[in-house]
């Protein structure tokens, strides 16, 4: 049995969240759901759709600066601060990663065996 949530983009209140819940004395796995590659409009679309309204800021933030406006989001930033929060405390109840490839499941695919090294790579393409 696991936890699994909604999509998120920011990693600091993913690891007060879930520190909080096995705080609160249930310590099961999470499964934390991240926003795969999209573009910024796409992103904010399916955030006020879903409900993950205090989300928004952090796309608000990205939004204000014109350089990272016409670059698709990625989701590199929270996967590598939550990898390091990991690392750094191995018994952190967050045990996975699920997205929701709001930019298409092709490019969230794509994205993942980029970034990912071998737990993303497809089994029939496996060496």
């Amino acid at each position: 049995m696991a936890l699994a949530t909604q999509f998120a983009f920011e990693a600091g209140p993913i690891i007060d969240w879930a520190n909080a819940v096995k705080a609160a004395g249930v310590d099961i796995p999470i499964h934390i759901g991240i926003a795969g590659p999209a573009k910024l409009q796409t992103l904010i679309r399916f955030a006020i759709a879903c409900g993950v309204g205090a989300s928004l800021k952090v796309l608000q933030k990205r939004a204000m600066d014109v350089t990272k406006l016409l670059l698709p989001y990625e989701p590199n930033d929270i996967i590598t601060q939550l990898a390091a929060y990991k690392a750094k405390n191995p018994d952190f109840n967050i045990s996975h990663v699920h997205f929701f490839p709001l930019g298409g499941i092709k490019t969230n695919a794509n994205w993942a065996i980029r970034n990912g090294g071998n737990s993303a790579t497809p089994a029939v393409n496996a060496t």
